[in-house]
């Protein structure tokens, strides 16, 4: 182990994933992955008791998802940098996520040397924004209102996407470990702010802005 290496946390549920990007970040002999975990839960714990330089989240977790832990950890570490990596699109989360605090935010389809770029940079204490993300910014400061599904709580967004993907509420709150009393809530508020009426509806939106993965 370099001792000056940049140590990372990796956090995705998929086992095939975190093989993925450790082999990338292999290849650059100034960043080891020190830690994994499969959940925003098991990644709270490891946080308390070692030290990383930066956590590398996926978004989709069981549980808590990346957004949910991100907030934790800017309140618990609030000097560990955080990037997003998902499979998400930039226009979904990107934006979101840096205004809770996020360090930066990458897509799984990156090749391997953004990524390490990325890692190195947020280490520093820098921000990473692609090149594409500082145009989206640029359209927001010069756009005048938001889109509906952007003035959603994260859970709110989250729940809309899983209903837009065909989930039933129970299986929604078996997911998301909430009653279905609760899920039904969240769903009346999502199309009360959405000025929408059914789950058809939901759906139709999520695929016409690109919300679905």
């Amino acid at each position: 182990m370099n001792d000056n290496a940049i140590k990372v946390l990796l956090v995705d549920d998929h086992t095939v994933a975190r093989n993925g990007v450790r082999l990338m970040l292999s290849e650059a002999h100034d960043i080891e992955v020190t830690s994994e975990a499969e959940s925003a839960e098991e990644a709270a714990r490891l946080v308390r008791t070692q030290a990383y330089d930066v956590a590398l989240l996926d978004i989709a977790l069981p549980g808590k998802n990346g957004l949910d832990l991100l907030k934790q950890l800017r309140m618990d570490k609030p000097k560990m940098a955080v990037l997003i990596l998902s499979m998400y699109s930039e226009e979904v989360y990107a934006i979101r996520a840096l205004k809770l605090g996020a360090s930066g935010y990458l897509t799984k389809n990156n090749p391997s040397a953004p990524l390490i770029a990325a890692v190195r940079k947020v280490a520093a204490g820098g921000k990473y924004i692609s090149p594409g993300l500082v145009d989206k910014l640029a359209d927001m400061v010069d756009s005048e209102s938001r889109m509906p599904h952007e003035i959603l709580s994260d859970r709110e967004l989250e729940i809309l996407k899983l209903i837009a993907s065909g989930e039933s509420l129970v299986t929604i709150g078996l997911m998301l470990h909430l009653s279905p009393k609760t899920i039904t809530t969240y769903r009346t508020r999502i199309l009360e702010k959405m000025d929408l009426t059914s789950n058809a509806d939901l759906a139709r939106y999520a695929r016409a802005n690109d919300l679905l993965p």
